[in-house]
């Protein structure tokens, strides 16, 4: 387990591992890493290392072989062969950038916790908000202030509302991937005891919106819909298509917006071979109740993408379908769109080619393997690269993801009136366009959270179990124009676009592991919530 704070790692073994004869060394004592791998190799410690202190782009990075110093401090060394239940040894000369976890998975019983992951510290977790303060186009500046009032307010010149993003975690999803929760004591993980805790969650931050994710079917007809409806939301729900039996849903306040419309996007496509997956979005378009006659409206969009890191093609297929369904629903008759808020599960890292996609609003994918699009993993050995384009025509979805108008063509000549020289031009003017590797879109898209810590450099994480800690959720807002002066699509007409103004603090990997990573006694899910709040000027 290893402390929010300490430099050191401490690890408990319950069974001897290394060699008798090692007794000898006394106390203080050192050893060769490729020695502790060998004595360590049928215990899976090598499979299992993590580098919480230092990290590069890559989402999930592992030690590499190394020599260092292990000082031994046992209470008695190996005087017989008998199992001893723990021994305590710490890396003391080990720096600031090389902590590790080393994991045993050796259990008592099937429902027993993995030793080196056994719930050690009792508490919860201490986020707090951060207020965004624009100085300048230039500057910005976070402030970390408990004691600020951290409710909305509106005006006849602002409206202040706040949104939340959260995959609450299917209970079929929980079970059917237990390993994935070997770190967790068995009670925590019942759907009775993790919906009070998610619930309270909820009614503690009190956001405005609600973008839950892996909502399960029967769970939100039973419990989930009713008991928020009772707390003055208003829900919508969309479940996949396969059989997996949960989905998205948006929920928001009666008290502070009207719906407009509701717009369900799957994902799954039987005419397309490609999108045989049962991931399902939802775009709600809402108007806020304002005095004032001609309100504005915003765009709220929820999805979660497909997770399988091997198929960035699906991925950025489903993202393209999202987005066309964002610019039909947020599209105004003056050629602009609306503010736009997208949340969700997105499966791919901060800095991958999706997360830049989305932020840059362009892609050249020419050469890009399918495997890198999320950047969930490092290799992309034996991986195909994408295909261009990578969805068929008959989508309906361009390359600058927005839906295709089938426009009937002049009749100036009919086909049988071109020349076969015409028809020539004709077939390559088309092919040019189809082979396109830039994909685009039409929005200014930012994102709520920066994702690394400024001061330290360490990444924030999103989510948090037995196999990984990373950052897969995002709330991504159109910004007010002079939040993105200089970025890329800088230029695309907003009305009035939105401010940031405070986000709720995330966490590091060695921040939750103080609590026993995630699912835990008080919070619920292997998911933190996230949330923001924002201003739209009138």
């Amino acid at each position: 387990t290893k402390s929010g704070t300490s430099r050191s790692v401490f690890i408990s073994f319950r069974y001897p591992m290394f060699p008798h004869d090692q007794k000898s060394l006394g106390r203080d004592w050192t050893t060769p890493w490729e020695n502790l791998q060998r004595c360590c190799w049928n215990r899976h410690i090598s499979s299992c290392m993590r580098w919480p202190g230092h990290y590069s782009r890559a989402p999930y990075p592992y030690f590499s072989s190394r020599h260092f110093s292990l000082h031994w401090r046992p209470p008695c060394l190996f005087e017989s062969r008998t199992p001893f239940q723990y021994h305590n040894w710490r890396p003391d000369s080990l720096s600031h950038t090389s902590l590790i976890h080393l994991s045993s998975y050796i259990m008592n019983s099937e429902g027993d916790e993995p030793s080196s992951k056994r719930r050690k510290h009792q508490g919860t977790i201490q986020r707090h908000w951060e207020y965004i303060c624009n100085h300048s186009k230039d500057k910005t500046k976070i402030l970390e202030d408990k004691n600020v009032d951290s409710t909305c307010e509106d005006s006849d010149t602002k409206f202040d509302f706040s949104v939340m993003s959260y995959n609450i975690l299917s209970q079929d999803l929980l079970e059917d991937n237990s390993h994935l929760y070997r770190h967790c004591r068995r009670p925590v993980l019942h759907w009775s005891f993790r919906f009070p805790n998610i619930l309270k969650e909820i009614k503690h931050f009190d956001a405005d919106v609600l973008c839950l994710q892996e909502v399960q079917e029967d769970h939100y007809g039973a419990e989930i819909r009713p008991s928020l409806e009772s707390l003055g939301y208003h829900c919508e729900y969309k479940m996949r298509t396969g059989r997996k039996p949960d989905g998205c849903a948006i929920c928001f306040k009666h008290s502070k917006f009207s719906l407009l419309s509701v717009n369900p996007v799957e994902f799954y496509r039987r005419d397309v071979p490609l999108l045989d997956r049962d991931n399902v979005g939802l775009v709600l378009l809402l108007q806020p109740k304002l005095p004032s006659a001609a309100s504005p409206v915003i765009c709220v969009a929820n999805t979660h993408l497909l997770y399988n890191p091997r198929r960035g093609d699906i991925k950025l297929t489903q993202l393209a379908m999202l987005l066309a369904e964002i610019s039909s629903v947020a599209h105004q008759k003056d050629g602009s769109f609306c503010p736009i808020v997208m949340c969700g599960d997105f499966n791919s890292v901060p800095g991958s080619p999706l997360y830049s996609f989305i932020k840059e609003g362009k892609l050249n994918y020419e050469g890009l393997a399918i495997g890198k699009v999320s950047g969930q993993e490092q290799s992309s050995r034996g991986q195909r690269i994408l295909s261009i384009p990578i969805w068929p025509p008959n989508l309906g979805i361009s390359q600058n993801c927005v839906y295709e108008v089938q426009q009937l063509p002049k009749v100036e000549k009919t086909d049988s009136d071109l020349t076969e020289t015409e028809l020539d031009k004709t077939e390559v003017l088309v092919t040019a366009e189809k082979l396109s590797s830039h994909l685009q879109h039409h929005f200014s898209l930012s994102s709520v959270y920066s994702h690394y810590f400024p001061d330290t450099g360490i990444p924030e994480v999103t989510t948090c179990h037995s196999r990984s800690a990373i950052t897969v959720d995002y709330i991504f807002y159109s910004a007010a124009k002079e939040d993105v002066a200089g970025q890329p699509g800088a230029e695309v007409a907003l009305v009035g676009g939105l401010k940031l103004l405070a986000r709720l603090s995330l966490l590091t990997e060695q921040d939750l592991w103080t609590v026993n990573g995630l699912p835990n006694e008080n919070n619920s899910s292997d998911h933190l919530p996230l949330l923001a709040k924002f201003r739209l000027e009138l």
